[in-house]
């Protein structure tokens, strides 16, 4: 759950709590100040700033594909190497670490696109440090309205992407990584080795204990009166947002932020099972088929993802703004930007899975007469499991917590959860966005358990190792 806490929040919170504890009436330049007598400066906005802010906000994306490739891989390989007298470091290092590359590939590329196209950090904590997503946002909202400019650096951006997406495809090249196949497969998975073991512990330990201090501050934040100032504690910001008081007609929701809390709620639960169903298919479609065209196929699936959100939503706009499909300023076309925005993950996630599935499964289901939707259903779907999960999490929270993709395309009557965030932020009234912030946390968490519930764990029937 603290590995997934960042991806579960709008991309600007990390920024926030950072700022709480790094910026110039934060903790940290607080106690410089009255310990050494340092004057408070602003140290921490621009470079260091951005990386730090975006490597914790964006880690839980890799996490979340890694994991499901990580549990697919056979125990019974390990076995077969320990059983040649390998050790366990080499059987790691030969064959353990090399069967995760799709899935180490896969979670470089969403990372690599998703920081280079990131906005609410650079935004938020990147001060006089400009990359090329403010550069796009300020040169069609700023006073140069500059869209030659704007398109010239997308296309800067694009080129970024594609390099990194044609590397990928060079490093995996036409290597198998199928590790589950239809054959039973009861062994017990190797114990790390030592050295491994405290390599990951003491990578994870500090990582999850920082995660958790710069959200506990993150959440403070919203319980005292202004912070650096007046540590004085109160509930005014939530009353402010969240207000619920009772009429001459029932219940009044007086707060002003539930209409925009409501909406995005309700957006985002029609975008996410589309997103991942659509990705799933695409990725099914990648991996078992062969099509003329599919490398441009695939390149187009992967579009999307290297278009900042800025440009997008300006182009929705110009896009849908005149007959015979006039949809800006309606529900739908927000639901459109969200599927086609996160669409390429759940075929990232879904692809690195196809992967490490054996084809004579699905061969062994059409031999017993199932169709091409039951062999889906019934054979591939239950092992997609972590796919699934990851694809329905990721489009349902990002479609929760996107604010550069929507920020051209919100309406007073379609205003969303991190526009009116934004807005708070732009007045200097930051308890009332970290208190929307805090109330956003504890409804994606319960959002992330329900949809694991209802999707499952797949079973691939080996036995636990002993303690």
């Amino acid at each position: 759950m603290l590995a997934l806490l960042p991806i579960i929040t709008p991309p600007f919170v990390v920024g926030l709590g950072l700022i709480l504890l790094f910026g110039r009436a934060g903790l940290v330049n607080q106690f410089l100040e009255w310990a050494f007598g340092i004057p408070p400066t602003r140290w921490f906005y621009g470079l260091f700033g951005v990386w730090l802010a975006q490597m914790f906000a964006f880690t839980p994306i890799a996490f979340m594909i890694m994991r499901g490739v990580v549990q697919g891989i056979s125990p019974s390989l390990e076995e077969a190497a320990q059983t040649l007298r390998a050790s366990r470091i080499k059987t790691f290092t030969t064959v353990t670490l090399p069967l995760l590359k799709p899935g180490l590939a896969n979670a470089f590329l969403v990372g690599f696109i998703e920081s280079i196209a990131d906005f609410g950090n650079p935004i938020v904590v990147g001060g006089q440090y400009a990359v090329l997503s403010t550069d796009i946002f300020f040169a069609i909202v700023g006073a140069q309205y500059d869209q030659g400019r704007a398109a010239s650096l997308a296309l800067i951006l694009t080129a970024f992407a594609l390099i990194v997406f044609f590397i990928q495809q060079r490093v995996l090249g036409r290597t198998s990584y199928t590790t589950v196949s239809g054959k039973g497969d009861a062994g017990m998975a190797m114990a790390l080795p030592e050295k491994v073991r405290r390599l990951c512990v003491g990578v994870a330990g500090p990582w999850l204990t920082f995660t958790l201090v710069v959200y506990v501050f993150a959440f403070i934040g919203g319980f005292v009166q202004t912070w650096g100032r007046d540590y004085t504690p109160t509930f005014k910001h939530f009353v402010t947002a969240f207000a619920l008081e009772w009429g001459q007609h029932g219940l009044v929701w007086a707060g002003t932020a539930w209409n925009s809390l409501f909406t995005t709620i309700k957006l985002a639960a029609i975008a996410a099972p589309i997103c991942a169903s659509i990705g799933l298919l695409i990725s099914w479609l990648l991996a078992r088929t062969q099509f003329v065209g599919q490398r441009a196929f695939e390149f187009g699936a992967l579009l999307a993802f290297a278009i900042p959100g800025t440009v997008l939503g300006v182009s929705y706009i110009l896009a849908f703004n005149v007959p015979p499909f006039e949809l800006t300023g309606t529900g739908l076309i927000i639901i459109l930007c969200f599927v086609f925005r996160n669409l390429p993950v759940g075929v990232r996630a879904g692809t690195a899975s196809f992967k490490q599935l054996d084809k004579s499964l699905d061969e062994a289901s059409t031999m017993l007469r199932a169709g091409t939707a039951t062999t889906l259903r019934r054979v591939v779907l239950p092992l997609l499991k972590p796919a699934l999960v990851a694809a329905l999490v990721y489009s349902f929270v990002r479609s929760m917590t996107t604010v550069s993709a929507v920020i051209f395309l919100v309406t007073a009557e379609n205003e969303l959860a991190t526009t009116y965030i934004i807005g708070r932020v732009g007045n200097g009234d930051y308890g009332v966005a970290l208190a929307y912030c805090t109330v956003l946390i504890v409804l994606m968490s319960l959002a992330t358990m329900l949809i694991q519930f209802l999707v499952g764990e797949r079973k691939l029937g080996r036995r636990k190792a002993a303690a």
